[in-house]
């Protein structure tokens, strides 16, 4: 077992924390889409105070904005963010599915990587397995995912096996580079590289892969392929097994789960890493997030797990002369300080100042959410 990992031993109990160079990750932990090196209407600041542990950054748009060139000569994603703490970079995998396998004219996949042509553009970019590690570690990540070739679950089973041919091909290239790189530079403490685990809604495609990844040795696996059936629904059972073909002591990240419901599913399961928008772009739209009884009954403390999660909708005209804030129980900015019908008010009147306000709300239940279930996690009692 990799030595970075810090667990007890090869088949033992789920790691506490992930040891990084930007500091300790405690386990599990939801980190905040930072897409193009920002999470939208907050700052680093704003996100300390939220409880935000660490943040995912994308590798295939970064690479296109600012440019790599940009990031490198601002010191590199941390300096250039102002953000102290760790940072995983997501390889461009999934970026690539979304754009080319939609409209192939956009691009194309091979045996070499991913060819693709940013729309509105004549210029066509090239990303293999080796730039894709070389383009993560120049911009100082603390985790670096292999590049992958995602699908959906339901795409045709020929195309499933070529993901899996082709995800594990590009693993074992991505690996060597890794290793190539840290024993040129040698850093004090090196990162960690995480594999992504395809096979669409095949289990057999997910063991071969699984067991492929592990035969070569990495930091952590994914759960790579898109999480939700073609009804939105969290694909439970295929999730379950996949983290079940991977030792419990190694971490494990569910990409794209962001559902707090989904996340408490999910760390039952073993899952340690989550990353998704959804929190922070709900809360643009109008969709808060509070604990079913949380200030809206008379014990006013709520229940702070994700099946007790309800949605807030703060555009509904009961809020107007609403002075109570949107959690009795919140300790954040806007909960201290704003009540709801101010910020129906903001939000009516389309100011940028609740958008702030309000994903720093959403950021800040996510972190309670999550520190509920490592307590819950790490409890003997818990289930």
């Amino acid at each position: 077992m990799p030595a970075s990992v810090p667990a007890s031993s090869a088949g033992g109990p789920p790691a506490a924390q992930l040891a990084l160079p930007h500091g300790a990750l405690q386990l599990p932990a939801f980190l905040p889409d930072a897409t193009l090196g920002v999470v939208r209407a907050v700052d680093s600041v704003d996100l300390c105070h939220c409880g935000v542990q660490a943040l995912v950054m994308n590798t295939f748009h970064l690479m296109q904005h600012p440019g790599s060139s940009t990031v490198q000569a601002l010191g590199g994603l941390h300096q250039m963010c102002a953000w102290p703490r760790p940072i995983v970079t997501d390889s461009g995998g999934f970026q690539a599915y979304s754009l080319i396998r939609q409209n192939a004219r956009y691009g194309s996949l091979t045996d070499n990587g991913i060819l693709f042509r940013p729309e509105g553009s004549r210029r066509k970019l090239q990303l293999t397995p080796e730039k894709c590690v070389q383009l993560q570690l120049s911009y100082g990540a603390d985790v670096v995912m292999c590049l992958d070739d995602c699908t959906h679950v339901d795409d045709p089973l020929e195309s499933q096996e070529e993901s899996v041919r082709r995800t594990i091909l590009w693993a074992r290239r991505c690996k060597a580079e890794f290793q190539r790189l840290l024993d040129q530079k040698q850093p004090a403490q090196r990162p960690l590289l995480f594999a992504v685990i395809q096979g669409g809604g095949s289990r057999e495609l997910r063991r071969r892969c699984a067991e492929a990844l592990l035969e070569m040795g990495f930091d952590g696996y994914g759960y790579g392929g898109w999480p939700l059936d073609s009804q939105g629904n969290l694909l439970e059972e295929l999730l379950a097994y996949t983290r079940s073909l991977i030792p419990a002591d190694y971490p494990m990240h569910a990409l794209g789960v962001g559902h707090p419901r989904s996340i408490a599913a999910c760390v039952r399961m073993g899952y340690s890493l989550f990353d998704s928008a959804l929190p922070t772009r709900d809360a643009r739209h109008g969709r808060l997030y509070v604990w079913e009884g949380d200030g809206d009954d008379s014990d006013g403390h709520g229940a702070a797990g994700g099946d007790r999660f309800r949605f807030l909708y703060i555009n509904d005209a009961r809020h107007i002369k609403d002075g109570r804030p949107l959690s009795a129980t919140c300790d954040c900015l806007t909960c201290t300080h704003y009540a709801r019908g101010y910020l129906h008010h903001l939000f009516k009147q389309g100011d940028t100042t609740y958008v702030r306000l309000a994903t720093i709300h959403n950021l800040r239940f996510m972190a309670r959410l999550m520190a509920h279930l490592r307590e819950s996690h790490q409890s003997p009692a818990a289930p």
